[in-house]
Order: C-alpha cells, then sequence, then structure tokens
C-alpha cells in the first residue's frame, strides 16, 4: 500500500505516569520532518501561560492551540464547561476542514474524564467517538491523557499507558520548566 493511500491510524496515550503529551509531542516533530500537517489543540492547558513547546512550535510552524483555562480546580465549573464547548466546536471545525496530516487532542481523555461538574452536554463522549470515526480517511490523530473512556480505546490502533514507577513529585520536587512546561 502507498504512502498516499493508508488510512490514519489512531493513537492513545493514557496512564498515570509522565510522557503522554510529551510522546505526542515527539511524534508531532517526526510526523513535521516528513512534510505532514500537524495541529495540536489541547484541551486543559490555558493559553494565559507559557509552555516551551508552544514557543517551539511557533518558531518551527506547528499550529498548537490552548483551548483550556487550567486545573479545574482553578476556576468556576461554568468557565471550564464553556471552554470545554468552545474546544469541542474549534476541534470539529478543524477536523472537518481535511487541512491536517495528524492531529493531536492532548489531554482530551483528561477533559472526558473530569467528574466533579457535568460535561457530557459541553463534550459529548458520543460526539468524539463519531469524530474518531468520521474524520478524514488520511487522518491520524493522537488522544491523550489519563483514564481513557473504554469507548475511545477501542477505536485505537494502538494503546499506551505510561505507567509511573517513580516520581520525583514525590520527593517534593515541583513542575520542572523545559520538562513539564
Amino acid at each position: 500500500m502507498s504512502q498516499s493511500k493508508q488510512r490514519g491510524l489512531m493513537l492513545v496515550y493514557t496512564g498515570n505516569g509522565k510522557g503522554k503529551t510529551t510522546a505526542a509531542l515527539g511524534l508531532a516533530i517526526r510526523a513535521t520532518g516528513r512534510g505532514k500537517k500537524v495541529l495540536i489543540i489541547q484541551f486543559i492547558k490555558s493559553p494565559t501561560r507559557t509552555y516551551g513547546e508552544k514557543l517551539q512550535f511557533d518558531k518551527i510552524g506547528i499550529e498548537m492551540h490552548q483551548t483550556g483555562i487550567g486545573f479545574t480546580w482553578t476556576k468556576t465549573p461554568e468557565e471550564h464547561r464553556e471552554a470545554l464547548k468552545k474546544a469541542w466546536a474549534f476541534t470539529k471545525e478543524k477536523i472537518a476542514s481535511n487541512s491536517y496530516d495528524v492531529v493531536i487532542l492532548d489531554e482530551l481523555n483528561n477533559a472526558l474524564a473530569i467528574e466533579k461538574f457535568p460535561i457530557e452536554d459541553v463534550l459529548p463522549l458520543h460526539e468524539v467517538v463519531d469524530l474518531i470515526k468520521s474524520r478524514p480517511e488520511h487522518m491520524h490523530l493522537i488522544v491523550t491523557g489519563r483514564s481513557a473512556k473504554e469507548e475511545i480505546i477501542a477505536e485505537a490502533d494502538l494503546v499506551t499507558e505510561m505507567k509511573e514507577v517513580k516520581h520525583y513529585y514525590h520527593e517534593g520536587i515541583p513542575a520542572v520548566k523545559g520538562i513539564e512546561f
């Protein structure tokens, strides 16, 4: 099968260990190096904060959007719900444009796993699954984040679970610039 005729793959990076976003960002660099057009949408990270990957991707031409407003405990449920609603509409529009070879939906699993407030009406799981199934045939889709739903896993061609074995957070070392953000 020629490269141009291959169907797009669906990859899921999940689990409690570190490295889900990092793996997806590495894939973005690899794909860009092969001439693929890449889009990254981050569902939890806020555009009001500075992230090393965004700074670099702006320099090398990888399109990245932070559509969230931060951790669920930093704002009100309604603020998060509104951000998720806008992020989901934006995601559907971008995928429907058929302008990308690789789309990374970073932290989507985290968003779908929110239980502190209702999200089903602003980010419906059945719509996510429908979008996965109906995306352009050539498009590779990568979904990251903890607590991947079984419905998402069922659609995947590859699922990698990151498992924490040891983490410096437990020794009191906070997030490190250039490592976490």
